[in-house]
């Protein structure tokens, strides 16, 4: 088995300012292993560059006395089809925080880095693989991953059974509940959570339940990465602003949400082309589109059709480009997406104006209601201005911490059993047209929280009698419709 110039900081003044803080001291703890090996795992460009920050803001100690190692894993159906992490523009610029790259799709092939994991009692044979593979040794090793529910995280911390865990989180997740239960030898394992403060004054709710503390990866450091990445980015890879006559365009970008099975391929092409005609609404007729890499190219196509019949230039960033190295290149007027973590990047780290596209048929479709993107599109919906509206007239959610931690318990109630009086308060108090929905009906019933059923009909959904009642009273209403 072998393997072979910074932005601004800016505040949004929709962020909560009654919420706890998560913010480090200026002195930030290191809670990191003397004379480690330290193993940062990065599935995306951005989750590296996340990663790389937080090792150049001192979160993982001083680099002597330990050897870093980045591994780095390619998740997507086809990884072998993909332009490896290694040859995107910039990554050069990542590569000095490291002393060695390993590429963790070569080192299990051919297993799929997406589906395997080892089995328990495997577990020892596969750490002296890597070690001897790697060169690592018999010393000390932590992991630094993303999502430990999830692979190849969860079968990395597997096959380092001893070793003390860093969480790195670089999206809106970091706010929502832990999606699954981990197993308590995992949990406690898990030294701390690293993540980007993309709405200050929010504290995360992930890992709580084990009582794992948050660290902010400072947003100076992380913009001062994403700079360099921009740096080495050419050109003919994003445009710049004066490929656009000095005009300031919108900027679209694409999710691929049917690939998630959340939307239908027909419509998330519809939303895309609601959210061309919405930015041309407001004004913008140069229109910039970054589709996700993995999308279908007719996606691009039937928006320019469609720019066509309304008399707007649209032009096409595809490829392996941030949204974050396109800020900085095109200085956009405006950043339109459905829940994209990008918008807050946007909106917080850069300034500019933002605005979602989606998220109000995304909050009906998301099943089950434990689903882990509930709270990343909650938090957009709840802040962030809709497209359709009149810019200024959007009044964010000022009680977005209640609101959070509400979502919070009813996706995960027994994880979480200390959020429920905070649910009461915000289910009692702010349950209105708007904030219902971000809720279900019955699943506040069947967690007996202020919304639901009247506890005297609550028996109605589950008696057999009544629904076969129901179906004989629409069946007969239908015959009726159809005889007149």
């Amino acid at each position: 088995m072998s393997a072979p110039s910074s932005a601004p900081s800016n505040t949004p003044s929709s962020a909560p300012s009654s919420a706890p803080s998560s913010a480090p001291s200026s002195a930030p703890s290191v809670r990191t292993t003397p004379g480690s090996t330290q193993l940062f795992f990065a599935a995306t460009q951005y989750a590296a560059a996340t990663i790389t920050a937080a090792i150049r803001a001192g979160l993982f100690g001083p680099r002597d006395g330990h050897r870093r190692v980045l591994v780095i894993s390619d998740t997507s159906p086809s990884p072998e089809l993909a332009r490896p992490l290694t040859a995107l523009p910039g990554f050069e610029r990542l590569r000095t925080a490291y002393d060695d790259v390993r590429s963790w799709n070569d080192f299990i092939r051919p297993f799929h880095p997406a589906g395997w994991s080892p089995r328990e009692q495997d577990a020892p044979l596969w750490q002296r693989a890597v070690r001897a593979a790697w060169g690592l040794g018999d010393g000390p090793v932590e992991i630094a991953c993303e999502s430990v529910q999830a692979n190849p995280s969860q079968a990395v911390v597997t096959i380092f059974g001893e070793s003390p865990v860093h969480i790195y989180a670089d999206g809106l997740m970091s706010y929502g509940p832990t999606r699954t239960r981990l197993d308590q030898l995992v949990g406690t394992r898990i030294a701390r959570l690293l993540h980007l403060d993309l709405v200050p004054g929010l504290k995360p709710l992930l890992l709580t339940e084990f009582g794992v503390a948050p660290e902010i990866i400072p947003t100076e450091t992380f913009l001062e990465v994403l700079a360099e990445v921009a740096d080495a980015t050419p050109d003919t890879a994003t445009g710049t602003g004066a490929s656009f006559g000095g005009e300031r365009p919108a900027l679209l970008l694409g999710q691929y949400l049917s690939a998630l099975s959340i939307l239908t391929v027909e419509e998330e092409e519809e939303l895309h082309i609601r959210m061309l005609r919405g930015a041309v609404r407001r004004g913008h007729r140069r229109i910039v589109f970054k589709p996700h890499p993995s999308a279908p190219a007719q996606w691009s196509q039937s928006l320019e059709r469609e720019a066509e019949l309304l008399g707007a230039e649209l032009t096409v960033r595809s490829g392996p480009v941030l949204a974050e190295v396109l800020y900085q290149r095109l200085n956009p007027a405006l950043v339109v997406a459905c829940f994209s973590t990008a918008l807050f990047t946007a909106a917080t780290f850069y300034g500019l104006p933002v605005a979602r596209a989606g998220t109000g048929l995304l909050l009906e479709r998301l099943t089950p209601y434990q689903n882990s993107n509930r709270v990343p599109v909650t938090i957009v919906d709840a802040l962030l201005p809709p497209l359709e509206e009149d810019e200024g007239a959007h009044r964010p959610d000022e009680r977005l911490s209640g609101l959070v931690a509400a979502v919070g318990f009813a996706m995960q109630p027994q994880l979480n059993p200390g959020l429920r009086p905070e649910a009461e308060r915000y289910l009692s108090a702010h349950l209105t047209p708007r904030t219902q929905a971000y809720f279900k009906r019955r699943r506040l019933t069947a967690l007996a929280l202020p919304g639901g059923v009247p506890p005297q009909l609550a028996f109605i959904p589950r008696n057999a009698t009544v629904r076969k009642v129901a179906r004989r009273a629409r069946s007969l209403k239908n015959t009726v419709k159809k005889s007149a």
